[in-house]
């Protein structure tokens, strides 16, 4: 625990009033797609979800590259305290609507889609600035708290909206969501450190536009790992999107009160292995170290064909939880230690966007899956979509991972230009 109270402290207390912004809005989003479900429900029924869930996901590929060169080029504080505002004005027009009238009919929709546009702006511009505002040392620290962030918001902000909506209404819900981007603007403009564009030294070349990204994609364990993990997206997408509610309604005792359990198990398996990754000493973000985490995930959920055996199930879940949270925050150290820092927001934008953009995939391929090849051959294809590339970075050599000669170079003069920035402050 003193390694969190640590890092909280870090860049004057700046890193700690970030995240904690960071973390009530994030708990804000995971109220905005129930209420506005409910509102799209209640207004057409059913079957206008599919569009409502197409505005929440399709702009995100055009936002997340739209970012990056952003984050890169202007200063993080500003760029996410105007994207904060914004995004609050435009869920604030729900309840407004609804207390001089009648929500119109494309107004959700609307803000769904500004939600999917601007999506990567946080995601992006907090990695970007954790290396700001957090010493090299306690970066697995930083990024297991940003994990937390993200479980946290996973279970307790669809569970909070879920009761609301019933008590105070989907407008009302959506209000709350926008005073949370209104304290996140607020977090992050009590941040003091600046968080700008960071500069090149003299001399030093400087990569621009395609030339960056090229030069990203030129990294074997940046691109092995980032390969990696949207392939372990996919099957995890198929675990939970469509095997766990499969689970639930047809193969479990209790129906679907089970499928809360379940996603109850993989955010707690997902927090305590958050805080495993974030608590030990520095330099674990080794390629083969996810590579054998992401292999024990992909076997855990062999424990699906424990079903009917609800206990056997949910332990598996948790399982998968657990072992995959590492992954995530160490595969973000690697990035953040061998990607040049005045690239970052060009990459933790692009890299995310990708990696998301898998989990949909999950879904498409899981259903068609259960029916023709049933539960057995489903959970085979997911062990294997997720373990196979596990046990090839397990397998991997660790050189390239230890010494990037022409990342790793350019970093290093980065590094030395941002400690002349700060020491100029």
């Amino acid at each position: 625990m003193t390694t969190y109270a640590r890092v909280l402290r870090s860049g004057g207390g700046g890193f700690g009033r970030l995240w904690l912004g960071a973390t009530v809005s994030l708990l804000g989003d995971g109220m905005t797609f129930l209420a506005l479900s409910w509102l799209v429900i209640d207004q057409g029924g059913v079957g206008r979800l599919g569009l409502l869930g197409v505005c929440f996901t399709a702009p995100v590929v055009l936002g997340g590259m739209a970012v990056g060169p952003l984050l890169d080029r202007l200063d993080k504080r500003t760029l996410l305290i105007c994207d904060s505002l914004f995004r609050a004005a435009c869920v604030t027009a729900v309840p407004v609507a609804a207390a001089v009238g009648d929500v119109p009919t494309a107004l959700p929709f609307m803000v769904a889609a500004v939600y999917g546009l601007l999506k990567m702006v946080p995601l992006a511009a907090f990695p970007a600035a954790i290396p700001q505002l957090v010493d090299e040392p306690d970066l697995d620290a930083a990024n297991a708290l940003e994990s937390f962030s993200f479980s946290l918001a996973t279970v307790v902000g669809p569970a909070s909206a879920g009761v609301l909506v019933g008590v105070i209404g989907a407008p009302a819900v959506l209000l709350i969501d926008a005073v949370t981007y209104l304290v996140f603007a607020g977090a992050v403009a009590t941040v003091r450190r600046p968080l700008p564009p960071l500069r090149r030294v003299a001399g030093a070349e400087t990569p621009t536009g395609r030339w960056s990204l090229k030069a990203v994609a030129r990294d074997r364990a940046i691109v092995a790992t980032t390969a990696a993990f949207m392939l372990f997206n996919i099957a995890e997408g198929m675990l939970l999107l469509v095997v766990g509610p499969w689970l639930a309604k047809n193969e479990l005792p209790g129906g679907a009160p089970w499928l809360g359990v379940l996603m109850a198990a993989v955010a707690a398996g997902e927090l305590g292995g958050a805080a495993l990754a974030g608590s030990g000493r520095a330099g674990r973000a080794s390629v083969r170290r996810i590579g054998l985490f992401q292999t024990g995930a992909a076997l855990a959920v062999l424990a699906v064909l424990g079903a009917p055996q609800p206990v056997v199930v949910g332990a598996g879940f948790f399982a998968v939880g657990f072992l995959s949270a590492p992954m995530t925050v160490w595969a973000q150290s690697l990035r953040m230690r061998r990607i040049p820092p005045e690239l970052h927001g060009r990459s933790f934008a692009a890299l995310r966007t990708l990696m998301q953009g898998t989990s949909p995939l999950g879904a498409a391929v899981a259903a068609p899956l259960l029916v023709h090849g049933g539960l057995g051959v489903s959970v085979v294809f997911m062990t294997a979509l997720a373990g196979l590339p596990g046990l090839y970075l397990l397998l991997s050599s660790d050189r390239a991972a230890d010494q990037p000669a022409d990342l790793r170079s350019r970093c290093s003069r980065a590094a030395v230009s941002r400690g002349s920035s700060r020491a100029d402050k």
